[in-house]
């Protein structure tokens, strides 16, 4: 079973159609901690304010995917639910991430190299160092384009298995074990993001 967490921020629908498309098996769309407890994967969809996933500590459901990726279930966190892996954002300082991953996404800067910076950052980009090693990224060629739009950013960490460039290099796919996580819309990126699903689903 496949829990897609509703935290009432989510991009839900167009992540439920495309998971139905590639013929995922019994997905649940659910705030209940228990189910996700139950779940063979998880996936934490997101857009908008990070201050949105502060239901998920106050439903209980922060803790039911530390106890659900502490014994091995399969995550995957898109767009702010990558970034909610990591201990937080100047978005919201007051709300605290997952820290699965170390360090804080912050805002796109308004100038880069002497260049005004637009925010956010919408459309297509590409996917730069793509790891060889990374079962998420399996198939996807380096430089292939993905759909964003988003107005923070997550650190380059040890973990990241990709990165793309605006302002500089961010974190745009990072994974470690079972805990996966991508910056762009997966289900509006055409042929790299139903990859990039299928590669989740077959886990």
């Amino acid at each position: 079973m496949i829990a897609v967490v509703d935290y009432k921020a989510g991009n839900l629908t167009s992540v439920v159609k495309t998971l139905d498309y590639l013929r995922a098996t019994k997905i649940i769309v659910t705030h209940d901690p228990k189910v996700v407890l139950r779940a063979a994967k998880v996936v934490l969809p997101g857009v908008g304010h990070f201050q949105a996933t502060s239901l998920l500590s106050e439903l209980g459901l922060t803790e039911a995917v530390r106890e659900s990726v502490a014994k091995g279930t399969w995550f995957l966190g898109i767009c702010v639910g990558l970034q909610w892996l990591f201990d937080g954002s100047t978005e919201a300082p007051g709300v605290a991430g997952l820290g699965h991953f170390g360090g804080m996404c912050e805002r796109f800067p308004a100038r880069h190299e002497g260049t005004q910076l637009k925010s956010p950052h919408v459309g297509w980009n590409s996917l730069e160092g793509v790891r060889e090693d990374s079962r998420l990224l399996r198939g996807v060629k380096n430089g292939g384009f993905v759909y964003y739009t988003h107005s923070w950013r997550a650190p380059v960490v040890h973990a990241t298995s990709a990165v793309t460039e605006y302002g500089g290099a961010f974190t745009s796919v990072v994974e470690k074990e079972n805990v996966m996580g991508v910056q762009f819309h997966p289900e509006k990126s055409s042929a790299v993001g139903l990859q990039v699903l299928k590669n989740f689903l077959e886990l």
